[in-house]
């Protein structure tokens, strides 16, 4: 179900073979796409749809040398001025980078493929073939505070795709009212201003921190017209939609880098619900 959900632009975060509210989001979101009625339930329907789609759910891929070889980073230090010393927030292993890249759970993707050694080339593995990505170019997007999710319109208003996301905290909450993207940056670095944005651990400096996928903002930063806000990737896949931000929009990374290649300069972006909503009526 949730292989079908992503081909059909209903993104249900991490591939986990786990129901919960990620997917129970994007099922709902999958069938105002789609114009189906589809049940979590019903697996013939499932079934007939992902046939339909592209085949079955999973497919076999082969680890190639430049998977086994990276490079890889040991671990990513918690500190942020620790973060700041490395060369690149990149991945910590092969099942983390084709964890990420076939859009699922890491842990998942090794239960999928027990006693297999993913550090060498040629070893077929089990992933989840979630198709192709969306095309359609978004004018409009809704970033829904309550539901936890982004919704991304086209120029003729119809819904072409959604994603779970963790949207602000009420300790930070994210802007309200309607912005604009500014620009769009792939595999940025992040510059931690602790008198601007907020403060980690006993870090008063400004740092900057190198891009990469396990970066502070991922590999993607959309960024809006208002100055440090933005919709952007995270290090933590798993975590999205089920846990807080420090006021900006976070994505999956494979989320955030679909939606940044479907958006220009210009689009809005409107936020709904959740705190600082009593801010709307005033604008």
């Amino acid at each position: 179900l949730q292989v079908l959900l992503d081909r059909g632009g209903a993104s249900p975060g991490v591939i986990d073979g786990r129901f919960g509210s990620n997917v129970d989001k994007a099922l709902a979101a999958y069938n105002q796409i789609t114009g189906a009625n589809l049940r979590s339930t019903d697996a013939v329907a499932i079934q007939a749809a992902l046939a339909q789609s592209g085949g079955d759910a999973f497919a076999n891929y082969t680890i190639t040398a430049e998977d086994a070889a990276g490079p890889y980073v040991a671990s990513i230090p918690e500190d942020y001025s620790q973060k700041a010393q490395l060369d690149r927030m990149g991945y910590t292993s092969v099942t983390e980078a084709l964890a990420e890249r076939f859009h699922m759970d890491e842990n998942y993707l090794k239960a999928l493929n027990p006693e297999v050694d993913f550090n060498r080339p040629g070893t077929i593995i089990k992933v989840a073939n979630f198709g192709r990505l969306v095309s359609t170019p978004v004018a409009r997007i809704v970033a829904d505070k309550d539901k936890k999710e982004v919704f991304a319109y086209d120029a003729g208003g119809k819904l072409v795709a959604a994603y779970p996301a963790t949207i602000g905290s009420s300790d930070t909450p994210s802007p309200s009212g309607i912005h604009t993207v500014s620009r769009v940056a792939l595999d940025p670095n992040y510059t931690y201003n602790p008198s601007i944005n907020f403060k980690q651990g006993q870090n008063d400096k400004v740092l900057t921190i190198p891009p990469g996928p396990n970066g502070p903002v991922g590999s993607v930063w959309i960024a809006l017209d208002k100055p440090t806000y933005g919709i952007h990737g995270t290090p933590d896949p798993s975590k999205i939609g089920k846990t807080e931000s420090h006021g900006c929009v976070r994505l999956t990374n494979w989320d955030a880098r679909e939606l940044a290649k479907l958006v220009s300069p210009g689009v809005t972006v409107e936020f709904v619900g959740g705190p600082s909503a009593d801010n709307l009526a005033q604008q």
